[in-house]
């Protein structure tokens, strides 16, 4: 089997529900994606896809990943799309860096590799060790009155578990967090997400002030250094994100005890193979895990649902369904949702269905 024909596409999905607020001032109104097909001389399509939340948010951009993604595929022509080690070694000799470039590929020959095997890309992960994963919902930056308010909304909605952004004005946001704690029943789980927003001065104010109140901290500053030295003055778990962008930043975390959990973002990592390497050594390390991405419709969050699922239900925290965020569909047989509790859709590989029409004409066409 080799690859036959590579084809990539550029899809605009705006948020269902507007404006997505971060602290700093940063946000974005949807997800400029990336979505990228792989065919085979067996006539099997593989699917990949990655969306920036902005281009604030990681190193990545969409429009840096239309223009790599056209200079790594004419050397994938010719490829066996089962061969993923391989093919990763490639991506990163012809292409130095830029994971995210790299993410959208690799998810397609890895859905492709599935589908020729007959099997849910969940198989080739591991294994699937639950039906469903726990999601959660975000209750964005914005005034103190308009978070509780949300945060009521969506436990209303059947939803326990919040991510509540932060790492804005620290006592403004002593204020939100205090008001939304308030406002969801006791054993809500809350996770407060500065995205990387404050000094280390300011986030030990922030947990100075907040010690009543029943959270798990996560990525509160930029470096390591300085989430760690937050930590030593931490009396609740910690989740480490935006710092995980490699194998050895995950093995540096580890061996510096900055962390109790991890974040795994896909395109972060280079692609679901790469994120599989990480996720399965860092649950063999001990931490807590949770697999997504910047971002995505129906075929991001497929391969997120895929490896939420093939981690080990006692080490995973929750998953997220970006694919309910956008009002964009690019694919049928979505990964299912059931009221606070996503699935994987049935079918080989990603068992998504895409929607060529809905995609428009590509800006990649290339053929061996």
């Amino acid at each position: 089997m080799h690859i036959e024909t590579i084809k990539a596409y550029r899809l605009m999905q705006p948020f269902v529900e507007g404006r997505y607020n971060m602290s700093k001032g940063r946000g974005a109104d949807g997800f400029d994606a990336v979505i990228v097909s792989v065919t085979s001389n067996t006539g099997l399509t593989g699917w990949g896809e990655m969306a920036p939340l902005g281009n604030f948010y990681s190193a990545a951009f969409a429009a840096g990943a239309q223009a790599g993604v056209a200079e790594i595929a004419p050397h994938l022509l010719g490829q066996d799309p089962r061969a993923l080690t391989r093919l990763n070694r490639l991506m990163d000799t012809v292409f130095k860096g830029h994971p995210y470039i790299k993410s959208a590929l690799d998810m397609a020959c890895s859905d492709l590799t599935a589908r020729a095997a007959g099997v849910p890309l969940v198989t080739m992960f591991g294994g699937r060790e639950s039906d469903m994963a726990d999601l959660y919902r975000v209750v964005t930056h914005g005034p103190v009155e308009t978070m509780a308010a949300n945060a009521k909304q969506i436990v209303s909605e059947g939803f326990h578990r919040l991510q509540v952004k932060v790492g804005g004005i620290v006592h403004d946001d002593i204020e939100r967090v205090a008001a939304v704690a308030a406002s969801v029943p006791k054993g809500t789980v809350i996770f407060c997400d500065a995205n990387a927003g404050w000094s280390a001065y300011q986030a030990r104010q922030f947990v100075d002030a907040t010690r009543e109140i029943d959270y798990t901290m996560e990525q509160p500053c930029v470096s390591i250094d300085d989430c760690l030295s937050v930590r030593r003055s931490l009396d609740k778990p910690m989740v480490l994100d935006e710092s995980v962008t490699s194998l050895e930043e995950m093995l540096d975390i580890h061996r510096r005890g900055a962390a109790d959990g991890l974040t795994l973002k896909i395109s972060r990592l280079g692609g679901v193979t790469k994120t599989r390497q990480i996720r399965d050594l860092a649950v063999d390390l001990g931490f807590m895990v949770t697999v997504e991405d910047t971002g995505g419709a129906e075929v991001d969050t497929a391969a997120m649902a895929h490896l939420s699922l093939s981690t080990p239900e006692e080490r995973r925290l929750h998953a997220i369904a970006f694919h309910e965020w956008v009002t964009v569909r690019t694919a049928r047989n979505a990964p299912p949702v059931i009221g606070s509790r996503m699935g994987i859709p049935d079918g080989p590989g990603l068992g998504i269905d895409v929607d060529l029409e809905l995609l428009g004409k590509p800006f990649l066409d290339a053929s061996y």
